[in-house]
């Protein structure tokens, strides 16, 4: 009966939102067939040809699939299901390069930082009403945009980059709306798009970034959003280069009303050159956050962007947290002006490393990529089975399934634990389970 389905709607998007809303929440299970297009159109007196188009963003989603005849069902793993359950549990015993954190070594010390921002706090505690960014990290944050070229505008501060995100998507786009992102790319946006009822339309990405003809593509099909990660980019290692940035400005050029949002998290731990592509159209937002840097424990990001985009993101903090913690805040300010991270040694030491695992596989025929950041992308022919049996050699890697779209499999290997014992060991372990083969792009 149709009555059992929790799907309503009039439109299209209401009526595909609908159903992964109802695929989030469990109403509707995996591998649940969904009512004929024709029979739900007649429930909800709608055309079928608005069924039809519901059903194709699901499917293009992720969210269900189509067998014929068999009608359409959704997926054994939607994509409405948060990729986290995707990652690995790393048994006892077993090596873990799968997690993407950080070299604990390379983090600065957070004590003397925080014992100075807390009696700062005794003196002048923070109260309502007050601006919610500490003054002197604006200008400090402010200078730092400048001198990388990225336009001016003013600056806000939110819990990390994906809270930045959200918001800037929130504020700008409706539900059903299509967001280009990368693919492979960062599985917690991926999640977020979704989440956010939005649709993702996959870009491919290689060593420079994103591909133009797929960004012109993605725009010229209705995406009204570009997600862009500067460099390091999460599992590729991409980083945009100043030619590959100038191609699809370009692109850019003839879509000016694309709102784009520029990922900087790998700053403070790349020494490549930002070349950015915020202010390429009216609408932008580029998030630098402290994450990889400093500790994924200091929530802290610095969001600027055209000033209607930030005024609207600021006026949503407000409803919400309301501001940043000012203790934080000054203690980030403090990391900032001590030097405490050299980006240049920091980046020197995960390059050490991602260069000789690439180094290490190619040398048994297995082709890999990582051009900045820590982590180095794999493809595979078969992930499934190359990720058991890394595990069972006592290797933990990150399923490539968390990361794609339509990109072809692959794995993801974090290079931030490794020593210059560990790299050769892996590097046997990873040919061992995916065997030569010829180079595979991962885009």
């Amino acid at each position: 009966m149709l009555g059992e389905y929790p799907i309503e709607g009039r439109r299209a998007a209401e009526i595909s939102a609908s159903v992964e809303r109802a695929v989030g929440r469990g109403e509707l299970e995996p591998g649940r067939l969904l009512p004929p297009m024709r029979e739900l159109a007649a429930h909800l007196g709608v055309n079928p040809n608005t069924v039809a188009a519901a059903y194709r963003t699901l499917r293009e989603r992720g969210v269900i699939e189509t067998a014929g005849r068999r009608g359409s069902r959704v997926r054994s793993k939607p994509a409405t299901t948060a990729r986290e359950y995707s990652r690995l549990d790393v048994p006892p015993g077993v090596r873990d390069v799968a997690s993407g954190n950080p070299d604990v070594t390379l983090l600065p010390p957070l004590t003397e930082v925080f014992t100075a921002a807390a009696a700062q706090a005794d003196r002048a505690p923070t109260l309502y009403g007050e601006a919610p960014v500490v003054p002197e990290l604006g200008r400090y944050a402010r200078a730092a945009l400048d001198r990388d070229g990225v336009p001016d505008g003013p600056v806000a501060v939110t819990s990390g980059a994906l809270d930045a995100i959200e918001r800037v998507l929130a504020v700008r786009l409706k539900v059903g709306d299509a967001v280009a992102v990368e693919d492979p790319g960062w599985g917690s946006l991926l999640d977020l798009v979704s989440g956010l009822g939005l649709r993702a339309v996959p870009v491919r990405v290689d060593d420079e970034g994103p591909l133009p003809g797929d960004v012109q593509r993605a725009l010229a099909s209705g995406a009204r959003a570009l997600v862009v990660t500067s460099r390091a980019q999460n599992p590729t290692g991409a980083a945009v280069g100043a030619a590959r940035a100038r191609a699809v400005r370009e692109v850019l050029a003839a879509h000016k009303e694309t709102l784009v949002v520029e990922d900087d998290h790998g700053h403070g731990i790349v020494d490549l050159p930002l070349h950015t592509l915020s202010g390429a159209t009216h609408t932008w937002a580029f998030v630098r956050s402290t994450a990889k840097a400093y500790g994924p424990d200091l929530r802290l990001a610095v969001l600027t962007g055209d000033p209607e985009t930030v005024d609207h993101v600021q006026g949503r903090i407000r409803f919400g947290p309301g501001w940043v913690s000012k203790v934080l805040q000054r203690a980030v300010l403090s990391l900032w002006e001590s030097g405490a991270v050299d980006a240049r040694e920091v980046a020197a030491a995960y390059g050490r490393r991602r260069d000789a695992l690439i180094a290490a596989l190619a040398r048994h025929g297995v082709a890999s990529y990582g051009r900045s950041g820590m982590n180095v992308w794999v493809p595979v022919p078969d992930e499934t089975g190359a990720v058991a049996r890394l595990l069972h050699a006592g290797w933990a890697v990150a399923p490539g399934a968390r990361y794609r779209l339509g990109a072809p499999p692959g794995i993801r290997v974090t290079v931030s634990a490794l020593s210059g014992g560990d790299i050769e060991e892996v590097a046997a372990a990873v040919a061992a389970a995916v065997g030569p083969a010829p180079a595979r792009r991962y885009g």
